[in-house]
């Protein structure tokens, strides 16, 4: 039987397992599909590792099962970034680590022969020159190390030191501080800042979403495509029904609901000539492809069309157009100015009129009526008609209230 390590080889499995603790929650052992019990097992127990002093544990009629409980508003570093810092090593990767920067602190700019013949005299261990030089590229890559061309030789010496440059930019302190706790990608300043050895002793954040980070895996690759105007292929996994599928187009803007805090990637499909948004947490791998000729106009094709999307949806049952959409409500204007007002702060700049004495229409072109629907619920009681140009509106609302009536009235 293999013995249980914290260290990971792979993100992406353990990026499931807290999601689904951290997001849903709530579930017991026999209700995670997908893998196995050992590997259930195994990741609980990372899991509880990793994120002690958050775990919770209750007891129902289906048995045990473990959540995780974080306020954001409390926490000044995203305790999932523990998740991204546990990575499994072998003997020689740790011996090497230090190994190289010992020789390169006493000694810089060797290459990766001379460091391998010194570390074999001063310790008498012989690693081979090549792997020397894996390690040595490795983190010439993360800044640990420079690297300089001589001839055809290349030679490495100690990169300079964080707290150098923290001293002679007092300021860029407080940037690294606040970005790791509000940006995307922020587990790059959690870990600048377990370089500098200091700590967040200045920002909270009342509102914020942590799980973000575990989607950044596939989030740094989609921004260099959308940096280099390239188009994507995206694998991914139905958060819904768990079936994989293949998506190939080109990405523009990431979308993050104010709401939910869930985040979408808006794309270009180029063979269906449409916009398609994708949830973020549903994408298990990104592989970079051709550039794309037309972004720029692509991209301001959606700019035009993004105020009459509601959500992030850019369809409505299948087609792909815009419908008209005018909401009647009942308002009392002496004691009820509260309900206009939000109709103007969250009506995305729909038209608003008085036709009536406490009467009001509301009208506005969107791509999906569907995303409407949640926030027309709220004015129940005061809505006297929905009309939409399909009619698909006002049956969806009178069904939904229909079958509430059953519920609640009918055996």
């Amino acid at each position: 039987m293999s013995k249980f390590s914290e260290l990971i080889k792979s993100f992406s499995k353990s990026r499931e397992y807290v999601r689904d603790f951290f997001v849903y929650g709530f579930k017991t052992r026999e209700e995670f599909h997908g893998w196995s019990s050992r590997t259930y097992d195994n990741e609980r127990r990372r899991l509880e590792s990793w994120l002690s002093g958050y775990v919770r544990q209750d007891y129902t009629e289906k048995g045990k099962n473990i959540h995780l409980s974080i306020d954001s508003s409390l926490q000044d570093v995203n305790p999932l970034y523990r998740v991204w810092k546990a990575k499994s090593f072998t003997d020689n990767d740790i011996m090497l680590h230090f190994y190289v920067l010992d020789v390169l602190l006493e000694s810089p700019g060797q290459t990766a022969d001379q460091i391998a013949d010194i570390i074999l005299s001063k310790h008498n261990i012989l690693f081979d020159a090549q792997m020397v030089r894996r390690k040595c590229n490795q983190y010439a890559a993360e800044g640990i190390l420079e690297k300089e061309k001589h001839g055809r030789k290349t030679h490495y010496r100690p990169g300079l030191p964080l707290r150098k440059l923290l001293s002679a930019y007092p300021a860029l302190e407080h940037a690294i501080k606040l970005f790791q706790l509000s940006s995307p990608l922020g587990i790059l300043g959690s870990s600048l800042m377990d370089n500098g050895s200091f700590s967040n002793n200045l920002f909270l954040t009342k509102h914020n979403f942590f799980v973000h980070t575990l989607e950044d895996e596939m989030l740094f690759p989609i921004l260099q495509a959308m940096h280099e105007k390239k188009a994507v292929s995206l694998h991914i996994k139905s958060a819904k029904s768990g079936k994989p599928s293949e998506l190939e187009g080109a990405p523009l803007k990431i979308f993050t609901s104010t709401r939910t805090g869930r985040r979408y990637l808006c794309l270009y499909l180029t063979q269906a000539k449409r916009f398609a948004n994708v949830r973020m947490d549903a994408i298990k791998a990104v592989k970079p492809k051709d550039s794309c000729p037309d972004y720029e106009t692509i991209l301001k094709k959606l700019e035009r069309n993004k105020h009459m999307a509601w959500g992030v949806s850019f369809q409505n049952n299948g087609r792909f157009r815009c419908e008209q959409v005018k909401l009647t409500f009942q308002i009392q204007s002496a004691c009820e100015t509260h309900i206009l007002q939000r109709l103007r702060r969250e009506g995305k700049g729909g038209a608003i009129r008085q036709i009536a004495p406490d009467t009001y229409t509301y009208e506005t072109t969107v791509f999906d009526t569907n995303e409407m629907l949640p926030w027309l619920r709220t004015f129940t009681g005061r809505i006297l008609s929905a009309e939409s140009d399909s009619g698909h509106l006002e049956q969806r609302f009178q069904k939904d209230f229909l079958t509430m009536y059953r519920m609640y009235f009918q055996e």
